[in-house]
């Protein structure tokens, strides 16, 4: 696809970059995946070619594969950049702790039929940046094989000072919960706040920043293939989301020369080099591998509007394919503000039991089908063939309430449903924030059974 117009979002804008002018520093590229060019100098970008014998203005050529040369065109993505120093400037890494980061394949405790249900994670009680924050609750797979997701908690009082951070494993979808984040990465600066979604391919640096003073959220490390948008079949050629909305940063670039620290994530431990530069130096891109942003209150909500139930399938944001067609390594899905209108309809979802695995999450509001002990910033898990469903108070609510069009409002949740079963780290069954008596919320059904 050809890059599309620059836009601007209606967010403020930051500081002034190098090579840019500040009203322009949050300007955005629009398209999921497409090709994009950007450049932060006039005439950074060579013509015509990739890898001209001499770039433009003294700069290094560089291509960076989100997959293998040979992927087929559709689902192809790499970017070539043209940065003031090539990226192996850096001495050998050394292993550092991994804190209470996790990576798959996850051993530390079995996977179990169990419903779960967690209370939000404290902030920390020292001052703690975003990778020093991070905790994995679960995952599945094995990072090796490229199959699989890990589920992290991000938490962090204080910016990533001097310091950057990659992941070798996965591409990170960064879903906010409190406060905003601000991505700066090798190929521009991001913002991303509660009510939307922000992805960090796989190997490209970045530093978080915190305009707000502090954040938390959730981090879902995918180590399969890369999410796109899902198939519509029967519903056309547009709604849900729409690959229109998703915006990748225009290029920014950083100049100075001190010290840096580069995190690494690699085969699912940590290590760190240190540079005496910035590796966000890329003064020009172009490709269809980038960051990008997504505004959750453009997602194109479809439902029915005559009778019956729909599968969650319909608020399907992003899948990451399997290889078995229709089976999702994972699938992003949410439930949004939207109306109801079936008839003669119990209208929450129902008692089901599932072949995916389900772990959820709440942004803000309240859960419609289990309203009470689920709070914004917490979440739950649902292993493959556990019953779960409404509560008895959601239950008789439902089946007395007149049936007149309804507003599902100021709430917003999300899924991560897997055909893989998730396991819990030690971390996620061991800390005061699990919910022991998450099993009562079923408790206290009455007999109708009149037969």
């Amino acid at each position: 696809m050809k890059a599309i117009k620059h836009i601007q979002p209606p967010q403020r804008a930051g500081k002034a970059a190098r090579g840019i002018a500040p009203e322009d520093a949050l300007r955005y590229s629009a398209g999921l995946s497409n090709e994009h060019a950007s450049e932060a100098q006039p005439g950074a970008l060579p013509r015509g070619q990739n890898y001209p014998q001499r770039p433009p203005l003294g700069l290094y050529t560089e291509l960076i594969s989100g997959t293998p040369f040979m992927e087929p065109r559709a689902t192809n993505r790499r970017t070539w950049m043209y940065r003031i120093r090539p990226t192996p400037m850096h001495p050998p890494f050394r292993r550092i702790e991994d804190g209470l980061l996790r990576s798959a394949p996850f051993t530390e405790r079995e996977a179990s039929p169990n419903r779960l249900r967690w209370n939000p994670i404290p902030m920390p009680e020292g001052p703690a940046d975003f990778v020093e924050g991070l905790i994995t609750m679960m995952g599945n797979g094995d990072a090796h094989l490229r199959q699989g997701v890990a589920v992290h908690v991000y938490r962090a009082n204080r910016p990533m000072a001097g310091r950057l951070f990659y992941d070798a494993d996965g591409e990170l979808l960064i879903i906010p919960q409190e406060g905003k984040l601000r991505l700066h990465t090798e190929l521009g600066v991001l913002e991303a706040a509660p009510g939307g979604i922000a992805c960090v391919p796989r190997g490209v640096k970045f530093r978080v920043e915190l305009p707000e003073g502090s954040a938390r959220g959730w981090v879902c490390e995918n180590y399969g293939a890369q999410y796109r948008l899902p198939e519509l079949g029967p519903i056309g050629s547009f709604g849900l989301a729409n690959d229109r909305d998703f915006l990748a940063p225009l290029a920014r670039y950083e100049n100075p020369d001190g010290p840096v620290e580069l995190v690494a994530k690699f085969d699912g431990h940590l290590w760190a080099s240190e540079l005496d530069h910035s590796p966000l130096d890329v003064v020009a891109w172009r490709g269809n591998y980038a960051p990008w942003k997504y505004d959750l209150a453009l997602f194109n909500v479809i439902g029915t509007i005559s009778y019956d139930h729909t599968d969650p399938s319909i608020y399907t944001v992003l899948t990451s394919p399997s290889e078995t067609p229709g089976t999702a390594n994972c699938d992003f899905v949410i439930f949004p503000p939207r109306w109801l209108v079936a008839e003669h309809t119990f209208r929450p979802p129902p008692f089901h039991r599932n072949v995916m695995n389900e772990f959820m999450g709440l942004v803000h509001g309240r859960y419609d089908t289990r309203p009470e002990g689920f709070h914004p910033g917490g979440m739950s898990l649902h292993n493959c063939m556990s019953g779960h469903g409404p509560d008895p108070a959601t239950w008789e609510r439902a089946i007395e309430a007149e049936l007149v069009p309804a507003k599902i409002d100021h709430s917003l949740a999300f899924m991560l449903e897997t055909r893989l079963t998730y396991r819990p780290t030690r971390f996620a069954l061991e800390t005061p924030s699990l919910q022991s008596d998450y099993d009562s919320v079923w408790s206290g059904f009455r007999r109708h059974f009149r037969g």
